[in-house]
């Protein structure tokens, strides 16, 4: 209890610094000044009845929810879902995923006051949060008000276990505070049960369960169309300081024709990457500005949730984020468009996931941009080989599903015990 209180002190006395971080991250979007009462928990949207709350913290979150919420949909017919996010493209991307079939807000910061204007205004039968969304003032909040809160699709890779493990005091009893957790593999379930969830047991991950777009997969393949059979490398979902990389690996690469499907992973880079590309003297052009011509070396990705479509379009796909030691982003997406894919070194944040993609044929890994580039050349010159790693991607993916059915029996199991 010492501990939150504590806790909850500095979360006060930070409230300055909190605003002028949104006020930073404003002037690139400024969606974050819009609902900026809800994260207080002030809300103007009228609360429907009854309420199963869905928390995604943002775009990867939100889509991998989408089995699961249209699972909960199905399961409780009569409740309405409020998903709550934490970001402006998190926001975004649950319009675009859910429409009106869900209620959308911003889950609160945590203090203890606005935590529980939450609770009050949705009053929730029960809550799910997705992956590792754990908050201590709203978790001791919802066992207050007696609101069931269970982990869904839980990863906790060693290093995020370690930095909770030096602050037991106030992670153990959160995590305690846990109905049940729904890990994806039994190290995440490990982890998280040594630090203190009660209920834990292994589901899988639900990002199995997505089933790509089939409009965004044929959009894809109209762009082949369009490219006249072209070679083409995506780098999907690039982190700060990595297109830099992905530039010198494409300048490596000695395949006549070759086209570079460039996406960075936050809206909010596009400008920044066009003028890096500019800088460079590479002739690039946008996706917001149309199609790549013949004279086209780089086609920017500035566009949100069309990654199956880029997917789709390539021959093959290296995965951002793992150049550099942020922990790569996750390949399953990839896999279930039939992508074969590169990864980099760093994995840590889906190190299973990864290793399994690996074993099973469908990604490769490299350990720096010269490795990149001749793998991409290699690859991408040997027909035979992108067919092998396209079947084992999509056997791959299929052999991995059903964690939704996993999970929604484990809710029910945990409501009812």
């Amino acid at each position: 209890m010492m501990a939150r209180l504590l806790y909850s002190l500095v979360l006060y006395l930070a409230t300055p610094l909190i605003l002028l971080r949104l006020l930073w991250r404003a002037r690139r979007q400024p969606e974050y000044l819009r609902h900026l009462g809800e994260r207080w928990g002030f809300y103007r949207t009228p609360a429907p009845a009854p309420v199963i709350w869905v928390h995604a913290v943002s775009v990867g979150e939100t889509r991998a929810a989408q089995p699961l919420i249209d699972a909960l949909q199905a399961a409780w017919p009569a409740h309405r879902i409020v998903l709550t996010a934490m970001t402006p493209t998190g926001r975004a991307a649950g319009a675009e995923v859910y429409g009106e079939r869900v209620v959308q807000a911003y889950l609160p910061y945590d203090y203890p006051a606005a935590v529980d204007r939450f609770f009050r205004h949705f009053s929730p039968q029960f809550g799910v949060l997705m992956e590792t969304e754990i908050w201590p003032n709203l978790l001791a909040g919802a066992r207050a008000r007696r609101v069931p809160v269970l982990l869904a699709n839980a990863r906790l890779s060693a290093r995020s276990a370690r930095g909770y493990g030096r602050l037991a005091a106030l992670a153990r009893p959160a995590f305690a505070a846990l109905r049940a957790v729904a890990a994806q593999t039994p190290g995440d379930g490990e982890r998280i049960a040594a630090l203190g969830a009660g209920r834990v047991e292994v589901c899988g991950n639900l990002k199995f369960d997505v089933t790509p777009d089939p409009e965004k997969i044929a959009l894809g393949r109209t762009w082949r169309e369009a490219l006249g059979g072209r070679p083409v490398w995506l780098a999907a979902s690039t982190r700060e300081g990595e297109e830099e990389l992905v530039i010198a690996a494409w300048r490596r690469v000695a395949v006549p024709g070759a086209l570079l499907v460039l996406v960075p992973r936050h809206p909010q880079r596009f400008g920044e990457v066009a003028a890096l590309l500019a800088r460079e003297g590479i002739a690039f052009v946008r996706r917001s500005a149309g199609l790549p011509g013949p004279e086209t070396q780089v086609w920017l990705g500035d566009s949100m949730g069309e990654m199956a479509a880029y997917y789709s379009v390539a021959d093959l796909a290296f995965i951002g984020g793992s150049l550099l030691p942020l922990g790569g982003q996750n390949l399953i997406e990839a896999a279930a468009c039939g992508c074969p894919t590169l990864v980099g070194p760093h994995t840590f944040n889906f190190l299973q996931a990864t290793a399994d993609a690996i074993a099973a044929g469908a990604a490769r890994r490299v350990a720096d941009v010269a490795e990149l580039a001749a793998a991409v050349e290699g690859t991408l010159g040997d027909a035979a080989e992108l067919r092998k790693m396209r079947v084992a991607a999509l056997d791959f993916a299929d052999a991995h599903r059903g964690a939704t059915a996993r999970t929604v029996a484990l809710i029910r199991a945990a409501l009812t015990a």
